[in-house]
């Protein structure tokens, strides 16, 4: 998880074990709620774990924050860069080392696309897909391995997509009630492609792709934010909220789907074709100046991660303390 979320999940935690909690959440400033370390976070931005009806799955994440204090180290899979004001308050609230490791994704793994690459010539169709289309011109979308969007949703999400006119890129799981569905209504899109699983890091690194519509799982947005790649949030669950609050206003490399009016229950098909033309048109002013914030912050991931980088220094004086207590 995040710097972020953590912070929240712990001083949530404090709540709990000093009874302040359970309390109205309704009651709290809808503005925003104050969390140490953590910049201004509304309360649609806290994780649906604690805004759950459901007692059991809050008390589960407090008394895993309890073990914390027992902890010898802490590790995150963020960028100190990135989470910098987070980090800095939780070294001061706790006495053991704390360190940044992220991106924390196999980059290594991404392989020189020479045509004679054995991995170019053997690669999926959905690369060779990626070949054909223009630059920043396809929109991935992948909702995760865990949640699900509901069916109703999912239809608007691809009646919206088809009427866009926009090229995309869509992983749906197999194994999802609607994938067939799916897979009937836009298999006749020469625009779009459904694929059951992709190598999403080597997707996402692609130049055809000028934009990622995601669940916003950590991994996802550490996989965008090393690729360089904008984010049109779709938040479904636990953490995923709080993260999408990262991207849309403290990173402001991208925005988040809401929905167009207060009295429906998903977003409808209009909003979701509006989002997604006006998102992925890389000409506009707007997109041109989340485009170049995306690129600062890829250039920072790639900092954390280079010669004398935050995470490879971090990295060396975790094995280095590790051994020296062994």
């Amino acid at each position: 998880m995040s710097a972020t979320m953590f912070s929240i999940l712990q001083q949530w935690h404090l709540l709990v074990q000093n009874k302040h909690y359970p309390i109205d959440l309704l009651d709290i400033d809808n503005e925003h709620v104050d969390i140490t370390g953590v910049s201004p976070t509304h309360l649609m931005d806290f994780p649906l774990l604690i805004n759950s009806s459901d007692p059991h799955i809050l008390q589960r994440f407090c008394d895993i924050m309890s073990w914390v204090s027992k902890a010898q180290y802490l590790l995150f899979s963020s960028i100190y860069e990135l989470e910098r004001r987070t980090i800095d308050a939780l070294r001061v609230k706790f006495c053991f080392p704390i360190y940044t490791i992220g991106p924390a994704i196999p980059f290594f793994k991404l392989e020189d696309d020479s045509c004679l690459s054995p991995r170019k010539i053997n690669e999926p169709n959905y690369m060779h897909w990626l070949n054909c289309q223009p630059n920043r011109s396809v929109l991935y979308i992948s909702f995760g391995s865990f949640l699900s969007v509901s069916g109703v949703q999912m239809d608007e999400i691809t009646a919206g997509l088809n009427s866009s006119g926009v090229r995309f890129l869509w992983v749906v799981r197999g194994e999802t009630s609607c994938s067939s569905k799916l897979e009937e209504v836009c298999g006749n899109n020469m625009w779009g492609m459904l694929v059951p699983w992709c190598d999403q890091l080597r997707v996402l690194s692609h130049p055809s792709v000028g934009g990622f519509l995601t669940h916003c799982g950590w991994n996802s947005v550490c996989e965008g934010l090393f690729a360089g790649v904008p984010s049109l949030t779709f938040p479904l669950g636990v953490d995923q909220m709080t993260n999408s609050k990262l991207i849309e206003e403290d990173w402001k490399i991208g925005w988040r789907v809401k929905k167009l009016a207060e009295e429906e229950n998903l977003v409808s098909r209009e909003a979701i074709r509006e989002y997604v033309v006006k998102f992925m048109d890389i000409e506009s002013n707007e997109g041109k100046q989340m485009r170049k914030r995306v690129n600062e912050v890829q250039e920072k991931c790639e900092d954390a991660i280079a010669k004398d980088g935050s995470s490879e220094i971090n990295i060396k004086s975790f094995i280095r303390n590790i051994s020296q207590c062994s």
